[in-house]
């Protein structure tokens, strides 16, 4: 049965559903938990979801070849370290390379504002107008901008190029490090099997049904932390 809002409207189950999904994501005081950086779970889960599955195919292929425990440990880890060191040293250069990108675009749009003042006043009064503000407000925080000038490079940049200023941006090196880490962290669930299972079986079939097992519980915590972090639902996550 329908509900009624405090307007006397009805509510769908799907607003409700929803209203649930916000209550979840609340703190004590009602206030909207705030997820993590979105660069973070992005290197996360990116790295970690492209461990898995490198590390499970690698697996599959050398046992598939009646390989030992033994080699698939040490070619399975040897692989691991090798290609997180290369998505580590690529989210890197990538980052480091936007980076410069945006310093660049800063000396560009600098150059725009202070040689052509007006027409880049006129461009943000119309941006504004098109977000649904009225002309005299739009003139006001307009000639307000123009009185600052590396908040009106900076508001520029956000409106025109989509990029966050370059000092604000987050530093190369932790993007790298992250990516690295959750690739070791997450690429490793596979191989474990090859190790916790020694003690228990020297059947190579039995200890590969291990790391598909293995392999389906790092996914799963893979979508558990994807929802911690991004305050989302844990089971559809997962």
């Amino acid at each position: 049965m329908a509900e009624t809002n405090s307007n006397g409207g009805f509510r769908a189950p799907l607003l409700r559903s929803l209203d649930g999904e916000l209550e979840k994501g609340k703190g004590k005081n009602g206030r909207p938990k705030e997820p993590w950086k979105g660069e973070v779970v992005k290197s996360i889960v990116y790295a970690g979801l492209d461990a898995i599955v490198t590390s499970f195919s690698l697996i599959s292929s050398i046992s598939a070849g009646h390989l030992s425990s033994v080699d698939v440990l040490v070619l399975g880890f040897a692989n691991l370290v090798a290609d997180g060191i290369s998505m580590g040293f690529g989210d890197y250069v990538s980052s480091s390379t936007e980076k410069d990108v945006a310093a660049k675009e800063r000396t560009v749009t600098e150059w725009d504002v202070i040689n052509q003042h007006r027409p880049q006043k006129e461009e943000l009064l119309r941006h504004y107008q098109q977000l649904g503000m009225n002309d005299t407000d739009a003139n006001t925080v307009v000639n307000i901008f123009a009185k600052y000038r590396d908040i009106m490079i900076d508001e520029k940049m956000a409106i025109q190029k989509g990029l966050l200023p370059p000092d604000q941006a987050d530093k190369p090196w932790k993007s790298g490090l992250i990516t690295f880490t959750a690739f070791i962290v997450f690429g490793c669930a596979p191989l474990l099997a090859f190790i916790v299972l020694i003690p228990f079986t020297k059947n190579d079939t039995y200890k590969f049904i291990g790391a598909c097992v293995f392999s389906a519980v790092a996914l799963a915590l893979l979508g558990i932390a994807k929802a911690k972090i991004a305050s989302q639902n844990y089971a559809l996550s997962a």
